[in-house]
């Protein structure tokens, strides 16, 4: 393929073209294997073709692009084989061997967090535990955020576990932001000539001379390709952020362990719950995996027009470094500049609804990380995702489980729902949910009084967030997630319409598929909605 290299102009305040900036060249090579696992960055259609001739060079061509896609695909997997993967065991003994790092972030970790628990124990004993639960909310909050950036992703996934945390600490950590500072940009141009084998003049015409978003685990750059002249976002990783994270879950994990021996408040197995955790920031790490979770992400739900995923360039990402397509567009939280493009919060906040709903009951493949930042408007007014590094999946059995304890909850069979429980994996078999179904009438009685278009899925989160969190419940991740990234879309709605609900929305959903699947399963529920003691409801 031809190289194309015609000056580029600015384009944008502060980008310098790469041929007028003075960097240190580096030539690395990089061993390339071939691996049989690939896959397909969407490439752009090919023209209608007018004659047979126009339409077999159509497709000798979409073939081509195809087979250098897969290629490399295989040369970005090649150059991520050595990535991080998270094990316990061998963590443990790369920093059993190292007692002076270990002692030194221990005291760290302690003076930030002791002196959080001793307030816990005085509110106890003074009898103000509910009473100052929101400001100790606050508090760890800014701890975590002080402690770096594993504490960060911990807090983030906190804030999705209501079988841990009272709903309080729930809402406050899910404001955690990744404030931290950036890493010098001479560090991040060293890693993506380090990593790709390439100098960086040879890869861009232009790049931001600093920065344009941080975030806990790496730093975006704004960039144009050389060889083709479209724009791109680069993300470069926080140079030694491997070896911070994994001695940081070396310590938590230590602490998880003292927990399900000693602590018998908390019934969750908090030492799995940290393992798969720890797992999942560990594939985050790996930008090859976070590449190949958007095109599979896009192959799944960017058929609707006004879903936007933005492509992968495989040539220029590696285990540190991936470049995507670069997306224009506003946050999702941002209204006023979304209507100033002449777009509405409210069309783009059910487009996101609709797609979760697909995310969570039809493929069930889901974006793990639901944030207002990781949601553009773009000014074609499509809703763009961003950032594929932690991912999760619903099991399929799950999927008609809750469609089923939907119809359950809108029958009020609270004996069904709390059977429900078993069929979700919210609770072992061997556990009674006979005390569970007076909870969860006692709530839901209350919270359904209201019309399906007048109820608030805040509401009803938090109510059963209570509930879980007074039994024994383990919440799977992929409910915990999906529940949140619904509660998201609706606080964003609500700037716009303090009357928004999120289930007036969604209904339309369900009795769809209700309607028209024709799992067994389903087929029961719709005639246990539509009949109730041998009448028609």
């Amino acid at each position: 393929m031809a190289t194309v290299t015609q000056p580029c102009p600015s384009w944008t305040r502060g980008s310098v073209p790469l041929s007028k900036r003075v960097l240190p060249r580096r030539r690395f090579t990089t061993r390339l294997t071939t691996y049989p696992q690939a896959a397909l960055v969407q490439a752009p259609p090919p023209p209608p073709p007018s004659s047979p001739r126009d339409s077999s060079s159509s497709i000798q061509l979409l073939t081509l692009s195809r087979a250098n896609d897969l290629q490399a695909e295989a040369r970005a997997m090649a150059r991520a084989a050595n990535a991080t993967v998270y094990n316990p065991q061998l963590i443990a003994s790369m920093y059993g061997s190292q007692p002076i790092k270990v002692v030194r972030r221990t005291l760290q970790i302690l003076t930030a967090l002791g002196s959080f628990g001793l307030k816990l124990l005085l509110d106890q004993r003074n009898g103000a535990l509910d009473k100052n639960r929101r400001v100790r909310a606050v508090e760890l909050k800014d701890i975590f955020t002080k402690l770096g950036p594993t504490f960060v992703k911990l807090g983030q996934g906190l804030s999705t576990r209501p079988d841990i945390c009272p709903p309080e600490y729930l809402e406050e950590l899910s404001e955690l932001q990744d404030g931290l500072p950036t890493f010098p940009d001479e560090e991040a141009f060293a890693c993506i000539e380090r990593e790709l084998g390439l100098s960086l003049d040879s890869i861009f015409s232009s790049i931001s001379p600093s920065a344009v978003a941080a975030a806990s685990l790496g730093q975006v750059y704004k960039a144009q390709l050389k060889y083709s002249g479209k724009l791109v976002a680069v993300k470069v990783q926080r140079p030694g952020i491997e070896e911070a994270i994994g001695l940081d879950f070396y310590l938590i994990r230590g602490l998880g362990i003292f927990i399900n021996k000693y602590i018998d408040i908390i019934t969750s197995d908090v030492v799995a719950l940290i393992d798969e955790f720890a797992r999942r920031v560990f594939q985050e790490l790996n930008y090859v995996q976070e590449g190949q979770n958007a095109r599979r992400f896009k192959k799944l739900y960017a058929d609707k027009e006004d879903i936007c995923v933005p492509d992968v360039f495989w040539d220029y990402t590696s285990a540190k470094v991936l470049t995507m397509e670069w997306v224009e567009g506003v946050k999702l939280n941002e209204q006023e500049a979304i209507e100033r493009q002449g777009l509405k919060v409210l069309d783009l906040v059910n487009t996101g609804i609709q797609c979760s709903l697909r995310q969570l009951l039809e493929y069930g493949y889901f974006h793990a990380d639901p944030h207002p930042g990781n949601l553009l408007a773009t000014p074609e007014g499509k809703l763009a995702f961003l950032d594929f590094g932690m991912m999760s999946e619903t099991p399929e059995e799950a999927r008609s489980a809750i469609i089923g304890h939907v119809v359950h909850l809108v029958n009020r069979d609270y004996e069904a729902m709390a059977r429900d429980y078993y069929a979700l994996d919210f609770l072992s078999p061997d556990v009674d949910v006979s005390p569970i179904v007076p909870a969860l009438r006692d709530f839901f009685d209350d919270a359904l009084n209201y019309t399906v278009s007048e109820l608030n899925f805040k509401t009803l989160v938090d109510g059963l967030g209570n509930v879980l969190y007074q039994f024994p419940f383990n919440v799977p991740a992929y409910y915990a997630l999906i529940l949140r990234s619904l509660t998201v879309l609706e606080g964003l709605a609500l700037y716009a319409d303090p009357n928004f609900k999120v289930l007036a929305a969604s209904y339309p959903y369900f009795a769809k598929r209700l309607l028209t699947d024709p799992n067994p399963y389903l087929r029961d529920a719709l005639i246990e909605l539509l009949f109730q003691d041998g009448r028609f409801s």
